[in-house]
């Protein structure tokens, strides 16, 4: 296999130049033709999605928190001091300015207008996602049925029917609903599964699964209680029924899925994980989210043997970790994650783990650790001595440690510092901002309540 070496700033990534396809099945029990192709595009979409200067993209999101910031910091300020007092002071009511903190939220969340414009929220993803764009360059699909009754040929109207459809599609929601999916709902590329303006919840069977896709965005829903599948016969696309394997019971599952960003969905109670991005995927987004009662919360890259997945990027920001998680906040093989201005308010064992070597850089998170003195560290390499894991790059930088919470930090602490003479414009070499500042940038993670008519 021919590989091209980069080194950045001490670190180096491997670019494939020539790909060995993997033998996986993914849930798929009859491999035809229809999948084969579909593998062999999506690895080759895993190597052109992966960015050489991953310090370009960490760097712009932590620029771009500051900017946030400081802007909602500076009309705070402004709103402190006009209001309304006693006795001869200045009074005023609120100036009604959007106080969003953290830059994606701040991008479309202010807009009074969002429900008519809601194309703009694919303008706002950050991170290594921030090429995704779902269905922006499709119509709007609207879901008006709840039922998921027929799994060869989805009732139109339906959230089957829309996510099997050929071509892009934004796809929004009449009212509030429950849907119970039969069997995992296999989602085609160029998709926005857009739940603002009702309360959507996947909930009580299977879950979603984006399998060999490119460029999903999935967006203000509830997915909670999933279990898994039995199999059988479900449609995959619009000209293509497959034969599935019984389903893990994960509430979102990327197999080799690229360009993909979940944001402010509220997840609680999965059979398996949360969230899992295994066998390719890559330039990955997974922001505002809220995550809760779960064991095994995301897994990013699933076998050693799957080296594809060293070209995995993956960007974890202002999401809050919340009552009773256990453990895999991620939990990492091979590949580059970054864990930024997240809130890690709760788990057992730890919060971040991994082995196979996985560069993961912790940025401004805020860890409050359990009361169990044995689970204090943050931090677990699993399955791999100290003489391998101690050149490791993981590094924590701004982050807040709480009730005894310590990371152990591995390889060489100052390979992202902007210090190093990284290929990054100068405006964008700036630190993050610091775990103390958690609460604010994640005040609204999970599932919103938006109206139309009024700023979410």
């Amino acid at each position: 296999m021919a590989t091209a070496v980069l080194n950045l700033g001490g670190y180096v990534f491997l670019s494939f130049l020539a790909i060995v396809t993997p033998q996986v099945q993914a849930n798929v029990a009859v491999f035809d033709n229809y999948w084969t192709q579909r593998q062999n595009e999506a690895f080759r979409q895993t190597i052109s999605s992966y960015d050489p200067n991953p310090l370009n993209v960490t760097n712009h999101l932590n620029h771009r928190v500051n900017l946030a910031v400081e802007a909602s910091e500076s009309i705070n300020g402004t709103r402190r001091e006009l209001s309304q007092v006693r006795r001869g002071r200045r009074t005023t009511k609120s100036s009604g300015e959007c106080l969003a903190y953290n830059p994606i939220d701040k991008c479309w969340r202010c807009d009074s207008n969002w429900e008519k414009n809601r194309k703009k929220l694919a303008d706002c993803v950050l991170g290594f996602g921030r090429r995704t764009t779902g269905g922006k360059d499709g119509p709007i699909y609207v879901v008006n049925d709840a039922s998921d009754d027929d799994l060869i040929n989805p009732k139109p109207g339906t959230l089957r029917h829309a996510v099997t459809r050929d071509g892009p599609l934004w796809i929004i929601f009449a009212r509030s609903m429950i849907i119970k999916l039969q069997q995992e709902l296999m989602i085609t590329s160029d998709k926005t599964i857009d739940g603002r303006g009702a309360r959507v919840y996947i909930m009580e069977g299977a879950g979603l699964t984006l399998q060999f896709v490119n460029n999903v965005i999935i967006h203000n829903i509830y997915v909670k209680h999933i279990i898994p599948g039995n199999g059988g016969l479900i449609r995959d696309s619009e000209n293509h029924i497959g034969l599935r394997t019984k389903s893990d019971g994960d509430g979102i599952s990327l197999f080799g899925a690229t360009n993909v960003w979940i944001d402010h969905v509220s997840m609680t109670r999965c059979a398996d994980g949360m969230i899992d991005a295994i066998e390719g995927s890559t330039a990955v987004t997974i922001s505002n989210s809220h995550f809760t009662d779960h064991q095994e919360v995301m897994l990013f890259g699933a076998k050693d043997q799957h080296v594809i997945d060293k070209n995995m990027q993956i960007t974890v920001a202002f999401n809050h970790f919340g009552k009773r998680l256990e453990q895999r906040m991620p939990r990492c093989r091979f590949g580059l994650i970054h864990v930024v201005n997240n809130d890690y308010t709760h788990w057992e064992m730890y919060a971040i783990g991994g082995n196979m070597n996985p560069t993961i850089i912790s940025h401004g998170n805020r860890f409050i650790a359990p009361p169990n003195e044995q689970a204090k560290q943050i931090t677990k390499r699993e399955y791999t001595p100290y003489i391998e894991w101690k050149s490791w790059n993981w590094q924590s930088e701004g982050d807040y440690f709480l009730n005894g919470a310590y990371f152990v930090q591995s390889g060489k602490p100052t390979a992202w510092s902007p210090k190093q003479k990284n290929p990054i414009p100068n405006k964008f070499a700036i630190r993050p901002k610091p775990g103390t500042m958690v609460r604010k940038l994640t005040m609204d993670a999970g599932a919103l309540g938006c109206k139309k008519g009024k700023a979410c």
